[in-house]
């Protein structure tokens, strides 16, 4: 008995020292699919034919460099502001009396009922107020990649910013729809004009970690009432 529970602890020990010799799992940058979006297969060159004017690389002299073709990049200016508020009240009352007696029954004298009565009051109050208030801000910049021109001219845009620091990386991820008349000087145009979007900001590390719930903690929230 003694020797399998020695055995036991020996297992215990060597258990709890390669947790704690396992070292933390660092995050890396992800650098191995660049770029972040699947562009289509580029065309085959045509053979030059020795004229100035070639139709696959043709831009206009005199035109603003703008993102108008399947690969080409443009700055977002993300500057997202959510706002709700939301405020109630109620107020409910009512009351109500009830009364009644007995002034005679057959075979029985009146006097008997002089003080024969019955009474009843009820009366009901309800007042209630509630608020709620969310706001939500998010401002960055982010550079994306054209990924598709739909038939009416607008862009479909997609790009990604991964930035390690300190065994800690930040992970921003942007998508949606935009029409090239919003975009301005600079090659760059306003989250609030593009449809469509989908922002995504992620932490992977340490402190990512410490912010999330543990699978202990989720097992017993799910399992306490609501």
């Amino acid at each position: 008995m003694r020797a399998a529970m020695k055995a036991l602890a020996l297992l215990a020990a060597a258990a709890l020292l390669a947790g704690c010799a396992t070292p933390y799992p660092e995050p890396q940058v992800e650098l191995s699919r660049t770029p972040v979006v699947d562009l289509p297969p580029a065309q085959p060159l045509a053979a030059g034919n020795g004229a100035i004017y070639q139709a696959a690389s043709y831009r206009p002299l005199f035109e603003d460099h703008r993102a108008r073709l399947v690969g080409d990049t443009l700055t977002v200016n993300i500057t997202e502001r959510v706002s709700a508020s939301q405020t109630s009240s109620s107020e409910l009352s009512k009351s109500g009396s009830l009364s009644g007696g007995v002034t005679a029954l057959p075979g029985v004298s009146p006097k008997a009922f002089a003080r024969a009565g019955v009474g009843a009051d009820s009366s009901n109050d309800n007042k209630g107020k509630g608020s709620n208030q969310n706001t939500n801000e998010f401002t960055g910049v982010i550079t994306a990649v054209v990924t598709a021109v739909l038939p009416n001219g607008h862009l479909m845009i997609t790009g990604e910013k991964q930035i390690g620091v300190n065994r800690n990386v930040d992970v921003l991820r942007f998508s949606g729809q935009v029409d090239p008349r919003m975009i301005g000087q600079g090659n760059a145009v306003p989250s609030t004009a593009v449809a469509n979007v989908r922002i995504e900001q992620r932490g992977r590390g340490a402190t990512a970690d410490a912010h999330a719930v543990g699978w202990l903690s989720r097992f017993f929230l799910n399992l306490l009432p609501t």
